[in-house]
Order: C-alpha cells, then structure tokens, then sequence
C-alpha cells in the first residue's frame, strides 16, 4: 500500500450569501492522493475545484469532515504543513514594482531563508525556470506566461513535498501552455514531489496526470486513471468509415462489439452526394469497443459496399468530460 500525501474524508464547505442563506460548495468528498504522482481535478466552473485546493492547502477550512496532509492533521498543524507545500495559481499576483529576483527574494525571505542560502536558492530558481535574462525586469512588465513560469519558481523556493498548481496554463499561448506543461513534469520527476492540479484543459491532464478526481455539483463523480475512466463510461473507440454501395447499418446497429451509432451528439450516419457514375457514398462514425475483432466484424458488414477510407480516433478526457458533466 502507498504511503498517502493527502487523506480527505467527508470535506464539506459551505459559503454564506449577502441574502443569509448558505450555499453548499463540497458535499462530503472523501480521496486520498498517493506519494509521488500528479493527481488532477477536473469538472465544470463552479464544481468546487479551487475551493477543494484552497482547502488541501490549509488557506480555508471546511465545516465538517476531515483532512491530513503529509500524516499531519490539516487544522491543529497548519503551521507545519504549511512549511512543507506550495501553490502556484493562474494570474499569479506578485508586488508590481519588484523585479523577478527582487520577488523571489521577498518570497524566499518570508519562507524563512536568509544570507548565503537564500542567495543561492534564489539564483537556483532563476536558472531551473530560465528567468536569467529576466532578473531585473519588473513584475509589471513581464509578459503572462513569464507571470507564470516567476510563480512555478516561487512556489519551488521550500523545496516543498507537496505542490498545488490551480489552472496553471490559463491565459498562456500553446506553445507557453506546452513549455509551463514540460516544467511540471520536470520538477515532479526532479523533486519526487506530489503535484495536485487543477484545469480545464483535457489534453492537459491525459499528459500529466496518474489520477484524476472529476468533480460535478460539490461531489466526486468519478475517481480513476485517464484511461480506467475512459473504459468505464464505455468510451470505445471512434471509426469512420467512408463507403460506396450499400451498408447493412441496421445489423451493424446490432452487432457485438458495437457501443453505438448515432446514439450521441458527434455520431452520425450521412449521405454524401453521387459521384459521376450515379452511386453515392456513405459515410458512419460507429462507436466500438477496443477488442480487434470488433473492427473486423464491422468491416465484414460492408461486403456489400466497397470501403474507400477508414480513420479510427481513439477517445480522450474531452469525451469523459462532456459525458460526466452530464
């Protein structure tokens, strides 16, 4: 059994409104985040993804269950829970007027670093996040993805064993979002530290991510690995066949193997118009589950009809998402 980074039970948190009433933001989420690997939460706006991280980051409290962190109780050792994690935000807000190595100073000196090793640490963080050429530059004028990479540095400054990165690429450009991806993984490898990250990003999370909690209403809709998630909610495989002549759809409608045919939003069958010699080409997105000899059966269906172009897309966390926001 894993040793555990985070041992949540029944969290709830509730928020009072200017009208009086309460509202419920957790409903009783209860997972536990292994040592070592990058877990992700995922789920709509509003579905208590930042409240849950603000929570596992001892910046709020909830109303009822509880939660340790590191084997240490999140409220009654709050301050030395608080020595050994980090966070690092999307639009990270840092003192307009400091430079990158004035900020990283101020940070690391509130971190309880001084002389020689701050120094250092400082100068050591600057080169892990390529921030060189930038040391002097004043928070204001750097750009959003440069904000960005001074936070992933700032929130290296402890070396901390547990790091929370909530929507870490929103706002970047691709290219940005891709390198900020790159230095996750590199520190979580370098470190051998836990990640805890939130984002709306699907791609994001199937490359990072060894588990992913999907939240919906306050509540844990599903718990599981990228792939695990994909298999359980019968995310098959997605063939596209494009055909001339005639298809038995109906019996392929029928057949083993086959989840569906425009059953759901994206699946469809269409008519393409006649080519010269008067026969028309068809074209089915089928949806299919993952043994080979599903892709075979179907193929054998169209003996009626010559196939003229295959594409077979495999699911990804996108379709989970549309189907667990549901």
């Amino acid at each position: 059994m894993r040793d555990k980074s985070i041992q949540a039970k029944g969290i709830c948190k509730r928020y009072k409104s200017l009208f009086g009433s309460a509202k419920t933001v957790l409903k009783g989420i209860s997972l536990d985040v292994d040592k070592g690997e990058i877990f992700g939460l995922l789920g709509p706006n509003g579905s208590g993804k930042t409240t849950l991280i603000s929570i596992f980051s001892t910046l709020i409290y909830p109303e009822e269950g509880s939660l340790s962190i590191l084997g240490l109780n999140a409220r009654r050792d709050r301050g030395e829970i608080r020595k050994i994690i980090n966070i690092s935000t999307a639009k990270p807000n840092f003192p307009w007027s400091l430079t990158v190595r004035e900020n990283l100073i101020h940070y690391g000196m509130l971190y309880g670093l001084y002389g020689s090793n701050l120094k250092r640490t400082v100068e050591d963080q600057i080169d892990a996040f390529e921030l060189g050429e930038y040391r002097d530059v004043k928070f204001e004028n750097l750009s959003t993805g440069l904000k960005q990479r001074l936070s992933l540095a700032k929130s290296m400054l402890n070396r901390p064993r547990i790091l929370f990165l909530d929507e870490p690429t929103t706002g970047l450009d691709p290219d940005m979002s891709a390198r900020t991806r790159d230095l996750i993984q590199r520190i979580h490898e370098e470190e051998e530290i836990s990640v805890i990250i939130s984002t709306h990003y699907m791609p994001e999370a199937e490359l990072l991510c060894d588990r992913i909690a999907f939240l919906r209403k306050g509540e844990v809709a599903a718990l599981d690995t990228p792939q695990n998630l994909k298999n359980h909610l019968g995310l098959g495989e997605k063939v596209r066949i494009t055909y001339r002549g005639q298809a038995d759809l109906e019996s392929l409608r029928r057949m083993e193997g086959v989840l569906g045919i425009n059953s759901k939003p994206g699946m469809m069958i269409w008519p393409v118009e006649k080519e010269a010699g008067g026969q028309a080409d068809g074209k089915v997105e089928i949806l299919i589950d993952r043994h080979e000899d599903s892709l075979d059966r179907i193929l054998k269906s169209f003996q009626d009809g010559r196939i003229l172009d295959i594409d077979i897309e495999e699911p990804d966390l996108e379709d989970v998402f549309i189907e667990l926001a549901r």
